[in-house]
């Protein structure tokens, strides 16, 4: 009674499907991970640029204004 019969397990047309639909999710996945991570790259870049700009329309702000009090004090 305490035998437990041994079966051969043989592969199934279902199963096979769906072994083949996990690996084709897993891909999917981990490309989509990929893009999300040169995503965030990008954007990364793009403030530090965006933060660089800022800082130099304020350094001309500030430098013209330098300049209109020199012209007025002589």
């Amino acid at each position: 009674m305490s035998e437990v019969p041994a079966y051969e397990r043989f592969e199934c047309a279902p199963g096979l499907r769906l072994q083949a639909h996990e690996r084709v999710s897993e891909i999917h996945h981990d490309n989509l991970l990929r893009r999300l991570d040169r995503l965030e790259d990008m954007m990364e870049r793009m403030e530090r640029r965006l933060w660089l700009t800022v800082y130099g329309v304020v350094a001309v702000i500030l430098a013209q204004a330098v300049q209109s009090f020199l012209v007025v004090t002589p």
